[in-house]
């Protein structure tokens, strides 16, 4: 349930590689996601207590769901095999940002014992791969998925930054307050996502109209 979010991260940063290089993006990604929690386990509970971490972590998880959104709902496919290693960067990234949280629920169900703790991350492999893997190919059927999984995005960086211990101390927000930064973030990522993509297409409109070869009759 915990990597709900990461999975669609993934699904997101391998939707515009050529399917040929889905699968590897997927497992690349997950492998490194779970090697990344393991290292994280031993120090999730004082990382969750590092002032202004969670800040800015929730800043960069919203730049990584704009760039997704923006790379989701283009047009164009990458082709490129450096494309590959991007998204396992975008991936990677974004799963150290985010499973802080999710690591220390790890950590607490294993009750400290090392063979349980790497069982249960190894076992939550397959289904990391298998959402992405299900999310990837019904983005392709169904485009307004990616702006669902952009929206959640949002939502977890709107969450992230409003609970940081130093936002906690100095704002004291309720709980109201909490939510409605969530939605906030949530609704923010698509509405900045559409309007530098938009953005983006009117340069290279114009781009491609200046650049257009002038026929000589």
């Amino acid at each position: 349930v915990l990597a709900g979010d990461n999975a669609v991260v993934i699904a997101m940063a391998v939707r515009a590689l050529p399917k040929k290089q889905r699968t590897w993006g997927i497992i690349l990604g997950s492998g490194a996601a779970v090697m990344l929690r393991v290292v994280l386990t031993f120090f999730a509970s004082q990382l969750l207590k590092i002032m202004f971490l969670k800040l800015a972590g929730g800043v960069l998880i919203t730049w990584v769901a704009v760039k997704l959104f923006m790379q989701g709902t283009g047009d164009e496919k990458v082709d490129e095999a450096g494309n590959l290693w991007q998204a396992v960067r975008l991936i990677v990234i974004a799963d150290i940002v985010m499973s802080t949280d999710n690591v220390l629920a790890v950590a607490g169900a294993s009750h400290g014992n090392f063979f349980l703790l790497m069982f249960g991350l190894i076992l939550s492999i397959p289904f990391v791969v298998g959402t992405s893997t299900l999310l990837s190919m019904l983005m392709d059927k169904y485009p307004v998925i990616v702006v669902i999984g952009s929206a959640v995005l949002g939502k977890v960086a709107g969450e992230m930054i409003i609970t940081d211990p130093w936002v906690h101390m100095t704002l004291n927000p309720p709980k109201w307050a909490e939510y409605a930064v969530m939605v906030l973030f949530a609704v923010g990522v698509v509405v900045v996502g559409k309007y530098l993509s938009k953005r983006k297409a009117g340069k290279e409109t114009e781009l491609a109209e200046v650049c257009e070869p002038i026929q000589v009759k």
